[in-house]
C-alpha cells in the first residue's frame, strides 16, 4: 500500500518537474540588472544578489512573489509605495507659478516643487496644495513608485521619459518598477484643466464622455477602450486616473462634462465597458489599470459647488436616493476595476459621520469593503491630507492619515514628500501590519500588469500605435454616432445640396471647442467642402444660418462659491445676437453641453432647429445637418426648463424623475426617418 502511495508522490513530482521544464518563457525587458537562468528559463535579479528570489520568479503565484517582496521592504520603502505623486518630464514647468513654458523633452525635471502652489490655478496659496519632487530625489530618495503623468506631449517623447524612468527604478535596491498614471487623453473637452483632463493631444480624438453616453453603442465603447488601452499601454501609461462614475443629477455640478449622464444603468452599462475594455477580463501585460471616481459619487453637491473648494464641501441626498448613486460602482466592481477614489465631499446627512469620503469609515470599510465586496486598491484623490480636509480641520496631518488609513485609503495622492506618513507609523499610530495590507494590494497591480518582468516599451512601436489613422476612423464615427437631434419643427434639416450656408462658430476656427475666440464669433468657411453647400460670409446672404453655440462657466477652477447660473447670457453666449440670427434667417442651432444648459433665453418659440453636441467636430456637425449621416444620438441628461428649475431640483434625483424639469429629458433625440 505504501508503495502505491510513493508511486503517486513521484509521478506527482514528475509531473512537476516537467512542468517546470516546459514553463513558457515570459518576455523580459531590463537595462542594468543581471538575468538569472534556472532550468533554462531566465529571470530578473532585480535585487542584485546574483539568486533568485521568490518575488523575481514569475512562474510563481502573485500572492507568494507578494509575501516574498513585501518582507525584502524596508519600512521607508513602504511609505514611499503608499504615495502617488504628480512627476514631470525635461521642460514641462506647466503648474509652476511664473514659469516660462519649455520645450518638453524625454528627460527628467529635477527641481522640487514643495512651495505653496495650487495646481489648478498655478497661483502661489498661502497654504501647501501640491508638491512634486524631483524624479531622481523621488524614486532614490522618497521611494516613490506611482506617478501621475500630467504633460501633454508627443507619443516619442512620452515613451522614450517613461523608458528612462523604469531604468531609473530597476536600479534601485529592489529594483521596484514604476505605475504611471494619467486623466484621460482621447476627449474633445471644454474644461481641459490639470486633473480633469488632458484635453487634445497626440491620442486619438473622441467624443467627451457625456458625448459617448449619447452614443447608447455599448459595442463602440468597448472598441474606445481597447484603442485607448492599446495607445496608452505602448507609451508606458499603465494606470488611468478615470472614470467618471459619478451621475449628473446636479444640474450645475461643475464635473458633469466627465461624466456618463444622469442615468444609473446608462452609467453603469458605460463604465463596464470601459473597465472590461482597458483591462480585459483581469489584468494583464496589454491592461490600463482603471481607477474609476468618485466614491459614493460626486455628483449630488450642494448648490452644485465643488468639494475642491471650502464651499462646496458638502454632498447631501434631499432625495434620498443614495444607493442610486452607488449602482455605477457596482457595475465597476463587477467588471474589475482596480482601484476606486473616493471623493473630496464630507455628507451633509444625519446618517454619516460628517468628513470628507476618504476619511470616512463606515463608507470605505463597510459600504465598499464588507457590503459591496471590492478588494482592490483604494486611492485618494489629490490632496485630502493637507489640501481638502473637509470634516478633520482641526487633526494635525499624521493625526489625518491615522484615520484615513483607518478608514482603508491604501495609497495618497497629492505628494512627494513620505515624511508625516512615515511619522504616523514610527510614533505608533498606525501599526506596520496595516501599512503592509495596503503594499499588497499596490504590489498585486503591478504583478498582474506585468510590469516586474517587462516595464519598457517600443519607442518605435508606440510612435505608430498612437493616433494611427484607423483608430481615428472609429473614433470619427463615435463623434458623428454622439450628436443629438433635439427638434426639427420646421423641418429644415437635413439642409439640402447648394445651399447657402453661413456657419457662425464661438471658437476659434480649427481649434477644439472650449477655446473662446475674442469677438466672440468666428464665421467658418470650410475649405473641403464635401457637402455640396456654398458658405458664404455674412448672413445676409444666407438661406440658412448655423450657429454652433460652446457655453462655458469659465472651468471649474475658476470658481468664486458664488451661485452659478445655467442661462447662456451668464455662460459666454451673446443671446441678443443669437436671437437676431434665429430671427432674420432659418437658423440651425446646435448647442454644446458640458451642463444642462439654461436655453429659454433663445428658446421663445423661435428656435425650431436644435442639436445638441458633447464634444465633437465640425465636419461630423456638417455631416449630420446634411443628412450624410442620420442623427442617432440620445441625451444622457434632461435639461431644465428654467434656471428657477434647475434651483429647485433634488440634487441627487435625476432630471426624468423630477415633475415639471425638463425642456429635453434623458433618452430624447429625434432621426432624419
Amino acid at each position: 500500500m505504501k508503495s502505491k502511495y510513493l508511486s503517486i508522490i513521484l509521478l506527482m513530482i514528475g509531473f512537476s518537474n516537467g512542468f517546470a521544464q516546459k514553463a513558457r518563457q515570459v518576455d523580459l525587458g531590463y537595462r542594468s540588472v543581471k538575468v538569472l537562468k534556472e532550468n533554462n528559463l531566465e529571470f530578473k535579479d532585480l535585487n542584485k544578489n546574483n539568486k533568485l528570489d521568490k518575488y523575481e520568479d514569475w512562474r510563481l503565484p502573485v500572492d507568494t512573489r507578494i509575501k516574498d517582496l513585501i518582507a525584502q521592504m524596508t519600512l521607508e520603502e513602504k511609505i514611499g509605495f503608499m504615495i502617488i505623486s504628480t512627476t514631470r518630464l525635461a521642460g514641462d514647468n506647466s503648474f509652476q507659478a511664473g514659469a516660462a513654458r519649455g520645450e518638453i523633452s524625454s528627460g527628467f525635471n529635477e527641481e522640487d516643487l514643495m512651495q505653496p502652489i495650487n495646481m489648478f490655478t498655478r497661483k502661489p496659496l498661502p497654504v501647501p496644495m501640491m508638491s512634486a519632487a524631483g524624479t531622481t530625489k523621488g524614486v532614490t530618495g522618497f521611494h516613490l513608485r506611482h506617478f501621475i503623468l500630467r504633460a501633454n506631449t508627443s507619443a516619442k517623447t512620452i515613451a522614450e521619459w517613461s523608458n528612462n524612468l523604469q531604468a531609473l527604478c530597476e536600479n534601485s535596491r529592489l529594483g521596484i518598477p514604476a505605475v504611471v498614471a494619467s486623466n484621460p487623453r482621447n476627449h474633445i473637452t471644454v474644461d481641459a484643466a490639470i486633473g480633469l483632463s488632458v484635453g487634445a493631444t497626440a491620442f486619438s480624438r473622441w467624443p467627451g464622455e457625456l458625448g459617448m453616453a449619447a452614443m447608447r453603442d455599448l459595442k463602440l465603447t468597448r472598441e474606445f477602450a481597447e484603442i485607448a488601452a492599446k495607445e496608452w499601454s505602448s507609451v508606458g501609461l499603465r494606470k488611468g486616473y478615470m472614470y467618471m462614475a459619478d451621475l449628473a443629477t446636479e444640474p450645475r455640478w461643475q464635473r458633469i462634462e466627465g461624466t456618463f449622464g444622469e442615468d444609473a444603468d446608462l452609467a453603469s452599462n458605460m463604465i463596464r465597458e470601459i473597465v472590461l475594455g482597458f483591462q480585459g477580463k483581469q489584468l494583464s501585460k496589454n491592461s490600463v489599470a482603471m481607477t474609476t471616481k468618485h466614491f459614493p459619487g460626486g455628483g449630488p453637491q450642494v448648490g452644485g459647488q465643488d468639494s475642491h473648494f471650502d464651499w462646496g464641501k458638502y454632498a447631501h441626498y434631499p432625495g434620498g436616493m443614495f444607493d442610486y448613486h452607488v449602482k455605477p460602482f457596482i457595475a465597476a466592481i463587477n467588471a474589475g476595476t482596480s482601484a476606486i477614489m473616493p471623493y473630496y465631499s464630507a455628507p451633509k446627512d444625519k446618517s454619516m459621520e460628517e468628513v470628507g469620503f476618504s476619511y470616512n469609515k463606515a463608507i470605505i470599510q463597510d459600504l465598499l469593503r464588507k457590503k459591496l465586496g471590492f478588494k482592490g486598491i483604494i486611492n485618494s484623490d489629490t490632496g485630502p491630507i493637507d489640501m481638502m480636509p473637509w470634516g478633520v480641520e482641526n487633526l494635525t496631518v499624521v493625526q489625518r492619515y491615522q484615520k484615513a488609513l483607518d478608514a482603508g485609503v491604501d495609497i495618497f495622492s497629492g505628494g512627494a514628500d513620505p515624511a508625516l506618513l512615515l511619522e504616523t507609523v514610527k510614533t505608533g499610530l498606525v501599526s506596520e501590519a496595516r501599512i503592509d495590507e495596503s503594499i499588497a494590494r499596490l504590489l498585486r497591480e503591478k504583478f498582474e500588469l506585468g510590469l516586474f518582468e517587462n516595464p519598457f516599451v517600443d519607442v518605435d512601436v508606440a510612435v505608430k500605435t498612437v493616433g494611427n489613422a484607423e483608430f481615428q476612423k472609429k473614433a470619427d464615427v463615435a463623434f458623428r454616432k454622439s450628436i443629438v437631434l433635439l427638434r426639427n419643427d420646421a423641418q429644415l434639416l437635413p439642409i439640402q445640396q447648394k445651399k447657402k450656408v453661413y456657419f457662425e462658430t464661438y471658437y476659434e476656427r480649427g481649434g477644439a471647442p472650449g477655446g473662446q475666440a475674442q469677438n466672440p464669433v468666428s464665421v467658418n468657411m470650410p475649405k473641403e467642402n464635401r457637402w455640396n453647400l456654398e458658405f458664404v460670409a455674412n448672413k445676409d446672404e444666407a438661406d440658412v444660418v448655423l450657429v454652433w453655440l460652446i457655453p462655458s462657466g469659465g472651468g471649474l477652477f475658476s470658481s468664486q462659491g458664488k451661485p452659478i447660473d445655467l442661462s447662456l447670457s451668464k455662460n459666454k453666449i451673446n443671446v441678443p445676437h443669437i436671437n437676431e440670427l434665429i430671427n432674420s434667417k432659418p437658423t440651425v442651432v446646435v448647442v454644446n453641453y458640458t451642463n444642462p444648459w439654461v436655453i429659454d433665453e433663445i428658446d421663445k418659440g423661435n428656435a425650431k432647429t436644435i442639436l445638441a453636441t458633447f464634444g465633437t467636430t465640425q465636419d461630423a456637425v456638417l455631416d449630420v445637418i446634411t443628412g450624410i449621416f442620420n442623427p442617432t444620438g440620445k441625451m444622457p441628461f434632461s435639461t431644465p426648463v428654467s434656471q428657477k428649475a434647475a434651483e429647485d431640483n433634488k440634487s441627487d434625483v435625476p432630471g426624468f424623475m423630477e415633475a415639471n424639469y425638463a425642456l429635453f429629458k434623458f433618452g430624447d433625440g429625434l432621426n432624419y426617418k
